[in-house]
């Protein structure tokens, strides 16, 4: 069923033709719409979707989808993002996010442990209050480390956040460097579980289904302005319940990649008519937004690949599952 009369609420309202939103530039101008929207919002999915029919440009859904992204990831820890705070997921290193890669470090001390290391790539780093950092935890030199995923402040003494130059695409939303020398994180705000099973491998799934929400919910708001055919706006709409009912999907399992594969697939057939509709009206600000950030969509396209061929695998003959997935 539907996560909630929120999100059928506000997908009838867009396709209707909703009012423009207001202009945002900077992060500044965004982030008073996302403080109004993540306490009223009920799920994530809602996050995604709300987040996405109230952004006037890509840039703003994308963030309001990955914050519905960490929200859901840790739908069984709701305490650990809180209402109006703004997180970033600190994974990815000088040579990658394997688990390998991965060489931040938690130190045991008394009465809790220090962090230390340093994060190559953070999206909306600069402006997060707390971030979400991969860790290893001794023994340190293991041929297979044990990861934790750990909570901290990001005004926390020790944190040095480094703005990078902007992006290509999507230039609003920033990303950091990170720095992390004898930083405190107490017994609490070390989650449970296997950093890497329960939280990194499957962000990518969470990722790829709340920020395309947040996207097509984007496109259907200027789709309903626009004037948009009334078939795509169905097809957007058939696209985003697909993507709501995957989002309460086991993100681990080999069906549901499947399944996100095809709603992907779909979803750039929607994506790429988009394109042939806003060069009807190659003046608008608006419109050279969406071009000039058209490329987001082809970010990570070989991992998707992989996790699709490695699902198939795990499906194995005769539509049997196979075993548990390794990466």
């Amino acid at each position: 069923m539907p996560d909630t009369p929120q999100v059928l609420s506000t997908l009838q309202h867009i396709a209707a033709g909703s009012p423009a939103p207001p202009a945002c530039e900077r992060i500044t101008d965004w982030w008073p719409s996302w403080q109004s929207l993540a306490p009223a919002a009920s799920t994530p999915m809602a996050v995604a979707i709300v987040g996405g029919a109230i952004a006037d440009r890509a840039g703003w859904a994308f963030a309001a989808g990955y914050q519905a992204s960490l929200r859901a990831l840790l739908r069984d820890q709701p305490d650990w993002l809180p209402g109006t705070t703004m997180s970033a997921f600190c994974v990815t290193e000088e040579n990658g996010n394997r688990p390998a890669d991965i060489q931040c470090r938690l130190e045991p001390v008394p009465g809790g442990h220090r962090l230390f290391g340093a994060k190559r790539w953070s999206t909306l780093g600069p402006e997060s209050n707390r971030l979400l950092v991969a860790v290893r935890v001794p023994p340190h030199d293991a041929a297979r480390p044990t990861l934790r995923m750990v909570r901290i402040r990001a005004d926390a003494p020790g944190v040095t956040v480094i703005t990078m130059p902007p992006t290509r695409f999507v230039p609003e939303v920033p990303h950091a460097r990170l720095a992390f020398d004898a930083v405190a994180v107490a017994h609490e705000d070390v989650l449970p579980g296997d950093g890497y099973e329960r939280y990194i491998k499957p962000f990518r799934t969470v990722e790829d289904i709340h920020v395309t929400a947040a996207v097509l919910a984007y496109l259907l708001a200027e789709a309903g302005r626009r004037g948009w055919p009334a078939s795509w706006r169905e097809r957007a709409l058939s696209a985003l319940l697909g993507f709501e009912a995957l989002g309460a999907l086991d993100p681990a399992a080999p069906l549901t990649h499947l399944a996100l594969a095809g709603a992907l697939a779909g979803s750039r057939a929607l994506i790429d008519e988009a394109a042939a509709l806003w060069q009807l009206t190659p003046d608008d600000p608006a419109s050279q937004r969406w071009t000039r950030d058209a490329s987001l969509f082809g970010v990570a396209s070989g991992a998707r690949q992989q996790r699709t061929t490695r699902a198939w695998e795990r499906i194995g003959p005769a539509g049997t599952t196979v075993g548990p997935e390794r990466s």
